[in-house]
């Protein structure tokens, strides 16, 4: 082969498998809102107008959209909200629509979050369903959905397209939620402390650093696992009894708990049975 023909060859080979990245008829969108301490978030494809008539005819009426191009629009909530006033717990779900020439259109949120289109839907994994009424609105050549007069507490999702508004009330409990973080953090706190005063006590030989350490994890939630690192900080202090009775405590949370987690079982009734 001549070398001007190898060359050719080569840039062909090139070119062909290079990926070609052209724009998008209906490129893809993501919008966020954060509503308290919960994420709300939509990813769908954004058809544009481009001088044709939407509705009624590029999406007939009286029949299940997408509400988008592409695959189906997805809705993400990280924590349970109510859309609607209906009851939506945390995940992700498809969007679709059901438009009306006139009156309210049905909107349906569905189990399934991967759907290409229509075309995979099924009705009995319908998550909820409800009826909303379209709106005048300025008009928008591309599809968007958006977030409105955002509270602590509930934000209104907006679809807008064309001369068209279709507004979503979400509403997420943040002050429950918000508790129940506390609560877990609270409850999560124990094992760090004892952690951190078996640490003290076992490689700096802090002993009463540690049993304020210990002292707090209790507070939070007295197990059998901090109650045993205090006995063997009272044990390197030389306190008989009081060691005596933390493990005497220790072996009895331990014996009642059914996650089947006592893995120092041996050891505390080992020490019981010494120190007695």
């Amino acid at each position: 082969m001549k070398l001007s023909a190898l060359v050719c060859a080569l840039a062909l080979s090139a070119t062909a498998s290079a990926q070609l990245t052209l724009p998008a008829p209906s490129p893809k969108a993501t919008v966020m809102q954060a509503v308290g301490i919960t994420d709300i978030s939509l990813e769908y494809s954004s058809p544009g107008v481009k001088g044709r008539v939407i509705w009624g005819e590029l999406v007939p009426f009286g029949e299940l959209w997408r509400t988008g191009a592409n695959a189906a629009t997805k809705l993400t909530v990280s924590r349970d909200v109510t859309v609607e006033g209906k009851p939506v717990p945390a995940g992700t779900y498809s969007l679709f629509t059901i438009p009306q020439k006139e009156g309210a259109w049905t909107v349906v949120l569905n189990k399934n979050p991967n759907q290409g289109g229509t075309f995979g839907y099924d009705q009995k994994l319908d998550l909820v369903r409800f009826e909303v009424t379209p709106a005048k609105a300025p008009f928008r050549e591309r599809m968007t959905f958006l977030f409105a007069d955002t509270t602590e507490s509930a934000t209104r999702l907006d679809l807008e397209w064309g001369e068209l508004r279709l507004s979503l009330r979400v509403e997420a409990d943040t002050k429950a939620h918000a508790k129940g973080a506390v609560q877990a953090h609270v409850d999560g706190s124990w094992r760090p402390l004892a952690t951190a005063a078996r640490y003290l006590s076992e490689v700096e030989g802090q002993h009463d650093a540690a049993l304020n350490l210990v002292a707090a994890s209790l507070t939070l939630k007295e197990t059998w696992f901090t109650l045993w690192i205090k006995a063997q900080i009272q044990d390197r202090k030389g306190d008989k009894k009081g060691r005596l009775a933390t493990a005497q405590r220790a072996l009895e949370l331990g014996n009642a708990d059914k996650g089947g987690n006592f893995f120092w079982k041996e050891d505390i009734e080992k020490a019981v049975k010494d120190w007695k």
